[in-house]
């Protein structure tokens, strides 16, 4: 019987890979990657020579009859995505769930590990026992209503935010729940790694009085 693994990879630190997804990535049949080249990077490092396909969130329904092909063949496949755990605000999600509903007999199995969602949260200093996970925000349609939602919560909000728009992301916080406590997790687990807590108005005032804070990839944290 076929497996299919999720693998999760590192999210900055290439050290935070876990010896199970190593060990699974070197006896899978083939390795599903959001980024050929970004998965390379990790298969060069640990000495990897799994054969690799693209599966994007533009893959075309060929690509998925090709996985299910190979998954009917009895070939063990694994998931993973340019960084963090397949599947979370991740194109992978569709893959899995076409996967449940149509080859029910094929066991799914998660290698667990790095997420920046949970990496964030840990060091964070916000309430951990009840959070509410966004992926990210929309650009346009549905965010005012968002806003909201953070703003009236009881439990921990967290959601992704790109460097171009995380200004506007404080201004709209400052905006809805200028109370609130807020932490900007900033390049998690890389060289310029940064927790920034305040309010949304300190933190939009550090990042405007910071140009160079402001690149990145940012987790935001909204505390009730």
């Amino acid at each position: 019987m076929s497996k299919f693994y999720v693998v999760a990879t590192p999210i900055g630190n290439m050290g935070d890979i876990t010896l199970r997804a190593i060990e699974t990535l070197k006896e899978v049949d083939l390795v599903l990657c959001e980024d050929t080249r970004e998965t390379r990077k990790i298969f060069q490092k640990y000495n990897i020579n799994t054969p690799t396909m693209s599966y994007h969130t533009q893959s075309k329904l060929a690509k998925v009859d090709k996985i299910f092909e190979l998954l009917n063949e009895g070939k063990n496949l694994a998931l993973v995505s340019d960084a963090g755990t397949p599947t979370i605000s991740d194109p992978g999600a569709m893959l899995i769930a076409k996967i449940k509903e149509s080859l029910s007999e094929i066991e799914v199995i998660p290698i667990p590990g790095a997420t920046a969602i949970i990496a964030a949260l840990s060091a964070s200093g916000l309430a951990t026992h009840e959070f509410t996970f966004l992926g990210f925000l929309p650009h346009k349609k549905g965010r005012e209503t968002l806003f909201k939602e953070i703003s009236e919560s009881k439990r921990t909000m967290i959601f992704y935010e790109s460097p171009h728009r995380i200004l506007k992301t404080l201004e709209s916080l400052q905006k809805f729940c200028p109370n609130k406590k807020v932490c900007i997790a900033r390049e998690i687990t890389k060289i310029y790694e940064e927790f920034k807590t305040g309010s949304a108005l300190e933190l939009l005032e550090y990042l405007t009085k910071n140009p160079i804070k402001q690149k990145g990839e940012f987790t935001v944290l909204v505390g009730n």
